[in-house]
């Protein structure tokens, strides 16, 4: 983020002040600023086209203090009805929390006194991520909803090369992070003037698909995607708004890259999804959606995902799942991250590289795991997450082939396994009971704090779990509107 953005998303954040007086919570907060940014980023950019006259921001600028709280909650129920699809789609159902003219008035103010044309120079896309990454980081908004960091998504964008033919979905989109850095790696590897009518039309309406089920989610992520210049139909591309883990799910259409982090947790009240598909119904949200993700596969399709360490070990339908996996999938890579990049600190995660193979038996011949955890150090706010943290090391053992085929195989091999990348054979790995929570270098940080042997280790990761349900839960009371601290 350049300095310029930076002061931007300073100021525009520091504008909460003004609602937090007024009872209005972080996530009310961002939801509230997206209204009021849309309208102001239309006019800022030449696109009030989009919205209907009379329901602009200088309508809503001009008027007084006594008029503007009333106006403005008819311009949010008008703007859910006309306007352009994408306008449509972000005020469908929009309520304003603000009950005070007084810090309307303040709010509307604040926003139009900022240099909004260093903002268009530097990219309003950068200035709304920004302000996201703010609200995770300030609000602790929940494990099921929290902003994968940028360093992560850009080196799994890296690794798996999206491509102009590639179909592209992300099941559990939230505010449309891999959908944007795969965007923008399109875009930067590519002459977009050489492009013909067909591949534009093909980009527009059959590249980017996610699904979110927050409403809240969803509507900054299609704020996100367009501030992006991502340009889409919400009623086909874009991010749905559904249930990935119901039939919505299902009416994705296939991938040929998936790109994802689901949330942590079971579903609520312990049930299961509601997939005819899914051979191995689970309550456990990342044992279905490790399985939406390799159904939704087409043959020859590649995914890299997010999953905590249970998805590695969990026994019963969780060893059932990972061999479904290796059978019809090339599990060719796992990449074991460092602690604390994620808000639910005791939970240690992963990501799993994979291909959908041409038949659905014997796919798996071999996992390669690179251990970025042990011995490293544990990222929070005093140590920041960079990319060099991926691309001096995993990036350049994993190789060029996304597809973690012969090329990458045979450059892995060349390079020898030794310290942090080794293989383990099928065979092997069906011995343990297709476990694949695979660690041997000697932790020397873990020693060194005196931590105790295996059973309290196990004790904490069940903290850590417990912590990241208790998120979980803040996140659903958020949903509901209520402003809660546990």
């Amino acid at each position: 983020m350049s300095t310029a953005t930076h002061d931007i998303v300073a100021k525009l954040w520091n504008l909460c002040n003004v609602l937090k007086d007024g009872g209005i919570s972080f996530h009310q907060y961002m939801i509230e600023l997206t209204y009021l940014l849309f309208l102001k980023m239309a006019k800022e950019t030449g696109a009030e086209n989009q919205i209907p006259v009379g329901y602009r921001w200088d309508d809503l600028k001009s008027r007084s203090e006594s008029e503007q709280l009333e106006f403005y909650k008819q311009l949010l129920n008008h703007l859910g009805e006309e306007g352009s699809v994408i306008v449509k789609a972000i005020f469908a159902d929009a309520k304003s929390s603000i009950n005070k003219r007084n810090t309307l008035s303040a709010l509307v103010s604040g926003i139009d006194k900022l240099d909004w044309y260093n903002a268009r120079q530097e990219s309003m896309g950068d200035v709304y991520e920004g302000l996201l990454e703010k609200n995770v980081n300030e609000s602790k908004a929940g494990a099921g909803q929290y902003f994968t960091p940028r360093p992560l998504i850009d080196s799994m964008i890296h690794v798996m090369r999206p491509t102009l033919e590639d179909i592209i979905q992300d099941p559990a989109a939230g505010t449309g992070g891999f959908l944007i850095a795969a965007d923008r790696y399109i875009r930067g590897h590519n002459n977009l003037d050489s492009w013909t009518k067909k591949q534009r039309d093909k980009y527009r309406s059959n590249t980017f698909y996610g699904m979110e089920h927050v409403p809240d989610t969803q509507r900054l992520a299609l704020m996100n995607l367009m501030l992006h210049n991502i340009d889409f139909d919400p009623r086909g591309a874009g991010i749905r708004y559904g249930d990935t883990l119901s039939p919505d799910g299902q009416a994705l259409p296939p991938a040929t890259l998936i790109l994802t982090n689901p949330p942590f947790g079971s579903k609520k009240g312990g049930g299961l999804p509601d997939r005819k598909d899914f051979e191995f119904p689970t309550s456990n949200k990342q044992l279905c959606f490790l399985q939406h993700i390799y159904l939704g596969l087409k043959p020859g399709g590649r995914a890299a995902a997010v999953f905590p360490d249970n998805v590695l070990f969990e026994s019963n339908v969780g060893r059932l799942i990972r061999t479904d996996l290796m059978d019809k999938c090339n599990l060719h890579t796992i990449l074991r991250l460092p602690s604390g990049i994620f808000y639910a600190q005791g939970v240690k995660t992963n990501v799993l590289f994979f291909t959908r193979g041409k038949k659905d038996k014997g796919n798996t011949k071999e996992v390669w795991v690179y251990d970025l955890r042990s011995n490293k150090p544990q990222f929070g706010k005093r140590t920041s997450l960079m990319r060099e943290h991926f691309k001096d090391e995993f990036e350049v053992a994993f190789g060029d082939d996304p597809f973690g085929g012969a090329a990458s195989l045979a450059k892995r091999i060349d390079t020898g396994e030794e310290g942090r990348f080794r293989r383990f054979s099928r065979d092997w790995i069906a011995e343990r009971g297709d476990n694949l929570d695979i660690s041997w270098l000697k932790d020397e940080s873990e020693q060194e704090n005196g931590e105790l042997p295996e059973p309290a280790i196990l004790a904490q990761e069940a903290i850590g779990e417990l912590e990241a349900a208790i998120a979980e839960l803040q996140g659903i009371l958020q949903e509901l509107g209520e402003d809660i601290s546990l």
